[in-house]
């Protein structure tokens, strides 16, 4: 279980947009006072100057926000990725309980099945109910051991090599989970994403500043440009966030699988 050590994991997404675009405007107005008391003391090189860096400006902001939406983007295909691989592993398992004996194939496609519901339970838990998912984990463990003592016995009986195929997707299996709940735990580093917010900021201080010395007021377009930011933000939080969100893993292979199995 991933310990939170995120500031702003806890917080909804469409909040910190919402603050985001509420901070970038107070930089704007800020900015713009500076700018009123100082624009007395401008020159026009230094208007070119203050132009220049408001371009710099944008330019890293692009490149921070092209960096940190393929770091969030790539995290959400891996997860997907990983559903994927846990149900292929889950649904190869299951297939290869038909290889064990007669004595002891009735309960293992009982403990399989019951395991495959527990992962699809606490695959559709959102962050609100967080505090269910330790149990629902707890759970798989224990119907996966009682699955590895029971094919670990079969082994021992036949030791042939089909029984051996089975304990390996077993292994597969329980890899699987790792896997999948490693990939649930990995986000994008949090102070990439305080840099990115704090970038923000200073645009808005340098568009309001810019802007007043020129004698220019920020129009439809400058405006236009920082809602288009701060939806910029809200995907990339909302795809950082297995979940909570909008943006949802795509669960339809596991429970594809799990219906598999009960029929």
């Amino acid at each position: 279980m991933r310990e939170r050590t995120e500031l702003m994991y806890d917080f909804p997404s469409y909040l910190i947009a919402l603050a985001v675009f509420g901070l970038i405007l107070l930089a704007i107005w800020l900015g713009s006072r500076l700018g009123y008391r100082l624009r007395n003391r401008e020159n026009k090189e230094s208007r070119v100057q203050a132009q220049a860096v408001q371009g710099s400006l944008l330019g890293l902001l692009a490149l921070l926000l092209g960096f940190t939406f393929s770091l969030s983007l790539a995290r959400y295909d891996l997860r997907s990725a990983e559903v994927v691989g846990e149900a292929n592993a889950i649904g190869t398992a299951w297939l290869r309980t038909d290889l064990v004996g007669e004595g002891r194939r009735g309960e293992v496609k009982d403990l399989m099945r019951r395991y495959a519901e527990l992962r699809l339970e606490a695959a559709g838990l959102t962050a609100a109910n967080d505090s269910a998912r330790p149990a629902l984990v707890a759970q798989a463990g224990a119907v996966f051991a009682d699955l590895w003592q029971l094919a670990a016995a079969e082994a021992r009986e036949t030791r042939d090599p089909v029984t051996m195929g089975f304990v390996a997707s077993l292994n597969d299996m329980i890899d699987a989970l790792a896997a999948r709940d490693a990939a649930i735990a990995r986000h994008v580093p949090e102070l990439v994403l305080f840099l990115l917010l704090g970038t923000f900021v200073l645009l808005g201080g340098v568009v309001g500043y810019t802007a007043t010395i020129s004698s220019v007021r920020p129009g439809f377009p400058v405006y236009a440009l920082m809602a288009l930011i701060v939806v910029l933000v809200f995907l990339i939080l909302d795809l950082d966030r297995p979940r909570r969100g909008l943006i949802a893993v795509d669960q339809s292979a596991l429970v594809a699988t799990v219906a598999m199995m009960r029929d």
